[in-house]
Parts: C-alpha cells; structure tokens; sequence
C-alpha cells in the first residue's frame, strides 16, 4: 500500500506553481526598480520569497503528516484484515465483481477497507490514494456508500 506518489497533487501543484511564479515576478521587479529604491525592494522581497519557502514546507509537512495518519481499519487477523458481517453490510459485491477479474485488480481486502472508509465518509480520491486502488473502483464505493447506507461515525 503506496501513501505517496512523484507527482505533486492538483492543489499542490497550484501552491508551488504559484510561488515559482511569485519568484519570477520578484526578479523582474528588482530588475525594473531604479538603483537607490534596490535596497528596499530586495528586501521586501526576500521576505516574500521566505514566506514562499514557508508555504511549500508547509505542503511537504502536510503531505508527510498525511502519508504517516494510520487509517481508521480493524487489526490484522490470522488471514488479513477481518470485518464483521455487520460492518459489510451492503458491500456492491455484484459491481465489484468485474473489478476483481481485471488484471492488477485491488484485492478484496483492499475493497472491503475502501469500503469501510467509504462508509466513514472519506472520499474517493483520498481513498484510492491512501489504498492504492484504482480511482473508479473508489468512486463506485463511495457512490454505493452514500446511496445506501448511512455513515459510520468518524474516526
């Protein structure tokens, strides 16, 4: 089970693209300000491009802090994670199906812990990144979660 990926996530990507771009408009302003103003505005930007470093240890700190959040499951059994015939209650079996006989297809443990974070309220995209598990498998989970059963309680 993978927690984290090489690409940056939507959002992610968005903070950093604007702070790059933060960066750049920083040069050019130095590059435009006249000669006795430079002191000045160098320093004014330096404190903007520290806040700018601040905000990406702050989205590497998040990303970390989220990789080491332990998911709320049951203990490992004897063979695996093992839920109650209560806590699967209304599992999509029958849409899950096909998904099982796919090639790399996630694990029927893996669907039943999506499920279970489906249930608790999480969404797709978080749980298909936390359990390594194709993004429309999540989603019909989810789907199936909010139609047919009400949610668990919160970890």
């Amino acid at each position: 089970m993978t927690t984290s990926r090489l690409f940056p996530r939507p959002r992610e990507a968005a903070v950093l693209l604007a702070v790059l771009g933060l960066l750049v408009l920083e040069e050019v302003a130095l590059g435009m300000a006249e000669e006795e103003d430079r002191p000045v505005i160098g320093g004014i930007l330096i404190g903007a491009s520290c806040s700018g470093l601040l905000v990406v240890g702050a989205v590497l700190f998040s990303r970390w802090l989220d990789a080491r959040r332990p998911l709320p499951l049951p203990p490992l059994g004897p063979n695996g994670r093992e839920y109650s015939a209560r806590a699967l209650e209304g599992f999509p079996m029958e849409a899950v199906r096909p998904l099982l006989l796919t090639e790399h297809a996630p694990q029927l443990g893996q669907l039943y812990s999506a499920w279970m974070l489906a249930r608790a309220g999480r969404p797709a995209p978080w749980i298909a990144r936390r359990l390594d598990i194709p993004l429309d498998a999540a989603q019909l989970l989810t789907d199936a979660a909010r139609t047919g059963t009400p949610p668990l309680p919160g970890p």
